[in-house]
């Protein structure tokens, strides 16, 4: 049930943030005071376990999960628990990774927010979509490589590949895709019919961490390559000649050490 009085003095408010990639010293310095200023703090499971550090002990921390296929809440019960608790306890800050409103749904949470008379403010976050290329010195745009790159999802709602990947295979723009490696086989058909099956392609997994794998192949051995490795945790298709540019200067070589799972907390 939504909170319908204050059990506070403090006014409810929401600030929706956004972490970064993982690495928790690429929090911005805003996202910080947000985290200092939060009287409740909802965070997702790719949070990285040393950004909650920011977050003083005194401050209600709740993990709601949001993993692909292993949501710990609903998408609705995590609206409601904003709502809850901005009327309970005042400043409310939804902390997610990347950017929110980069495939984050982060807009949908404002809106519900708004739609009860909490005030809402948005700190934005480093994307994966642009950092993860540039920690890796792949430039998403090169003079006489391209003239734009496209930000897109890998699996739509309906659990199926993107149909904007066909059209940007028939570009040079660099592809950069989140949430793509499980239509990895798909998005393989798609460049190869547009005969592009000898372009660079770069999967980085656990971006900006310690435990950053990134893999380096063409689009005709990229599948091959994968299926050597052990790979958990979220990954970054990049798709494009710039990924010609990396400075091992060597296709088909694994820079970084053995993924592990990132361990997510519950603490409520």
């Amino acid at each position: 049930m939504l909170a319908s009085i204050s059990n506070t003095n403090k006014a409810p408010r929401l600030t929706l943030v956004g972490a970064g990639p993982g690495d928790p010293e690429l929090l911005t310095l805003k996202a910080h005071h947000a985290l200092q200023e939060a009287d409740v703090v909802l965070y997702d499971a790719l949070i990285h376990p040393d950004t909650l550090a920011y977050i003083p002990e005194k401050t209600i921390k709740r993990y709601v999960g949001k993993r692909a296929n292993a949501h710990y809440y609903s998408q609705d019960e995590i609206n409601a628990l904003i709502i809850d608790d901005a009327y309970k306890y005042g400043h409310v800050v939804r902390l997610k990774g990347g950017d929110p409103f980069v495939f984050g749904r982060g807009y949908e949470e404002i809106e519900y927010a708004e739609s009860y008379g909490v005030p809402t403010t948005v700190i934005p976050g480093i994307s994966s979509a642009t950092s993860l290329s540039t920690i890796n010195k792949i430039p998403l745009t090169a003079r006489g490589k391209n003239q734009s790159f496209w930000v897109l999802t890998g699996c739509t709602t309906e659990r199926k590949v993107s149909k904007d990947i066909a059209l940007a295979a028939q570009t040079n723009a660099t592809a950069v895709i989140l949430m793509g490696l499980g239509r990895l086989a798909d998005i393989v058909h798609i460049y190869k019919n547009a005969g592009k099956q000898n372009l660079p392609v770069a999967v980085i997994v656990n971006g900006s961490l310690k435990n950053q794998q990134i893999i380096l192949a063409q689009v005709n051995t990229i599948e091959e390559e994968i299926q050597k490795k052990t790979i958990t945790g979220p990954a970054l298709i990049l798709i494009g000649e710039v990924v010609d540019l990396h400075t091992a200067k060597s296709i088909h070589q694994t820079i970084g050490a053995q993924p592990e799972p990132i361990y997510a907390t519950n603490t409520i």
